[in-house]
């Protein structure tokens, strides 16, 4: 039989990912199966605990349950416990690893699809919640010239630049005012009803990009405010989608997949 997989949340049936990894087990020739499993919000444990004792390998993790999740793995990676989140579990025996490959998706896309460079650059991130908190180290890494958090509740965000080493402040957007940035990430659950983080404007510099960490047809209000703006490249989080999926087939299977010829059957 072949290796169990899937992907768990609530709600799940949107999700991308049994398609992503056919391709990925496709192209690597790798036998395993994957599939969506909707886990009810308050039985995250009992969902995940049935699909290991009925011979699962691994699960990805979808809202609501990475922190759950985070909670549930028996050893976390370095970049997990930074997040306080897994958006991958790794059944080994008894053991229960977890992982999160969301910051490794983003770089990824940004620098391998985009073609744009995170080190020296003055990066803004938008959110200071599980999203942004999953990216922060991986950024940080690329050394940036200076990543800059911004939040509705200011001081939410000012704690966790605190908490972090490297050139990283944190503050309300009000405060962003007059300030120009290569790189402006949503990593606020905006886009989802629709609306558009207080941005002031002029927040673009020539040649900027802008990233929405949402998904979906045509422009989020983020991605068409910055349109307005001039900013030169447009990207939703699909490629971190692809991205952060081949990281975890990697933790599963130890290869890495191609992403491109998958993230372009997506498109």
């Amino acid at each position: 039989m072949p290796d169990r997989y899937a992907v768990i949340g609530n709600p799940v049936a949107h999700s991308k990912s049994p398609q992503i990894h056919a391709e990925f087990a496709r192209q690597t020739k790798q036998d395993l199966s994957y599939e969506r499993r909707l886990a009810p919000v308050d039985a995250f444990v009992a969902s995940a605990s049935a699909f290991r004792a009925g011979g699962g390998r691994g699960l990805n993790v979808t809202l609501p349950f990475k922190g759950e999740a985070f909670r549930y793995a028996t050893a976390c990676s370095e970049r997990a416990r930074a997040a306080q989140a897994v958006n991958t579990l790794r059944f080994d025996g008894d053991a229960i690893f977890g992982d999160n490959t969301d910051g490794a998706g983003l770089v990824n896309d940004i620098m391998r699809n985009l073609g744009h460079a995170i080190a020296g650059r003055r990066v803004l991130l938008l959110g200071a919640g599980g999203a942004a908190r999953g990216v922060l180290g991986p950024l940080l890494e690329l050394q940036p010239a200076r990543l800059t958090l911004a939040n509705r509740t200011p001081e939410k965000a000012q704690l966790l630049a605190q908490g972090l080493r490297g050139a990283i402040e944190g503050g309300s957007y009000a405060a962003l005012a007059g300030r120009a940035f290569d790189i402006v990430i949503n990593a606020t659950s905006a886009s989802i009803s629709g609306a558009l983080p207080p941005l002031p404007q002029g927040v673009f510099a020539p040649g900027a990009l802008a990233y929405d960490m949402m998904y979906g047809k045509g422009d989020t209000p983020f991605l068409a405010f910055a349109r307005g703006e001039g900013a030169a490249t447009l990207a939703d989080g699909l490629g971190m989608l692809v991205e952060q999926a081949a990281e975890s087939f990697f933790i599963w299977r130890g290869l890495r997949p191609d992403t491109a010829p998958v993230l372009k059957l997506l498109r």
